[in-house]
């Protein structure tokens, strides 16, 4: 493609944290943005050139921001494939449907990596209650397992543990009997992310693999560089890139791993975005995700993700704010820290609110730091 240079018009399917952070991305570059999203006061709507307040499904509003872009993205992975597909036919759109379809699907995804012989733990698709009953669908061997839906969850929504074929029927059940996958737990050492660009030449460029803790299913902290081996960070980056290879990936993408006891790396999920353990790179890196999701979608070069110094990011959710507005001043004192907030009208709890990155000369270092202003603040 040729590339589009800066004064175009791009859009962005989606109103969130990601969003907003693609559109001052792109508006460093200077590119203009148009953001599509429900929302009336969405984070990135709200400092975007133009804004459509509409449903993805939307075929007009589609249309209308079709017509006015040189190209379109997403900031989650939840959009209508088919809004993708109608709005490739007016211009570039990355990622693609077919790329979004399979990772928005948890069914999809996990047929897609399997098929391509990349390792998932073992899992078997549950969509009938007792369904696994007189081994139709064997899962005597996948105790203790998660149980999760195949659509629409995320940050450990939408997720039940289950020790016995009891237990997984009445999970099921609970879960409203939408199609699920029942996945073996593994024991893990630690869970690990890479956030990758694939160009539209094919090239791929990797940020640094990153050390990720979650809590409650959501995640906690972000550990950069990933506390791991040589061999195992080489592993997983060449992982990442064979997966963006095999979907023909063109855009951000995130890939997710469980590093189990043993040493071999299990693919968790894909993400067709930016991703939230990609943050760090606005301060650490040369270039962030969210540059990088601006020149892959302009048929740009891609930028040089060279990591400043180790860091490690902290989420600020919206159990923070229960007792009133925290005390940035606490964060803001430390010279070493960048606090980020995304401009969310409302804190409910589990919702992201924001997240600080702490800097330092080596990651024990920015990690005895960022733990530090967690106490200071009261994520502790």
């Amino acid at each position: 493609m040729e590339p589009i240079v800066p004064g175009a018009m791009l859009g962005l399917l989606g109103g969130g944290q990601l969003g907003r952070m693609f559109v001052m991305a792109a508006h460093q570059m200077g590119y203009q943005v148009t953001v599509l999203d429900a929302d009336p006061d969405s984070p990135a709507g709200r400092i975007a050139d133009q804004f459509i307040c509409a449903e993805y499904a939307d075929r007009a509003a589609l249309k209308r921001l079709g017509e006015q872009c040189a190209a379109i993205t997403t900031e989650f992975e939840n959009i209508p494939a088919a809004a993708l597909a109608q709005l490739s036919e007016f211009c570039f759109v990355s990622p693609d449907a077919k790329s979004v379809s399979i990772a928005q699907n948890r069914i999809s995804e996990k047929q897609f990596l399997q098929a391509n012989d990349f390792s998932v733990a073992p899992f078997a698709i549950i969509e009938q209650a007792d369904q696994f009953k007189n081994d139709k669908v064997p899962v005597a061997g996948l105790f203790p397992g998660i149980l999760k839906v195949s659509q629409f969850g995320y940050d450990g929504k939408g997720q039940k543990h289950v020790n016995n074929e009891a237990g997984l029927n009445a999970a099921f059940i609970d879960m409203k009997s939408v199609p699920c996958v029942l996945e073996k737990k593994l024991p893990l050492k630690c869970e690990v992310s890479v956030v990758l660009t694939r160009g539209c030449d094919g090239e791929v460029v990797c940020f640094p693999v990153v050390e990720n803790q979650h809590v409650n299913g959501i995640l906690d902290v972000s550990i950069v560089p990933a506390r791991v081996s040589a061999e195992t960070a080489k592993q997983a980056l060449e992982i990442a890139g064979n997966v963006a290879a095999a979907l023909n990936y063109r855009g951000v993408l995130c890939v997710e791993f469980f590093l189990l006891e043993n040493g071999q790396l299990v693919i968790n999920e894909i993400a067709p975005r930016p991703h939230n353990s990609g943050h760090f790179s606005i301060d650490a890196c040369l270039t962030s995700q969210f540059e990088q999701q601006v020149r892959a979608l302009c048929g740009l070069p891609l930028g040089n993700t060279v990591l400043h110094q180790p860091c490690v990011m902290v989420n600020l959710l919206g159990d923070l704010w229960q007792n009133g507005e925290p005390d940035w001043l606490l964060v803001l004192q430390q010279s070493s820290t960048k606090l980020h907030l995304y401009g969310k009208r409302i804190a409910r709890p589990g919702r992201k609110m924001g997240h600080f990155t702490v800097l330092g000369a080596t990651v024990d270092q920015a990690l005895t730091k960022a733990l530090h202003i967690k106490q200071l603040i009261g994520l502790d």
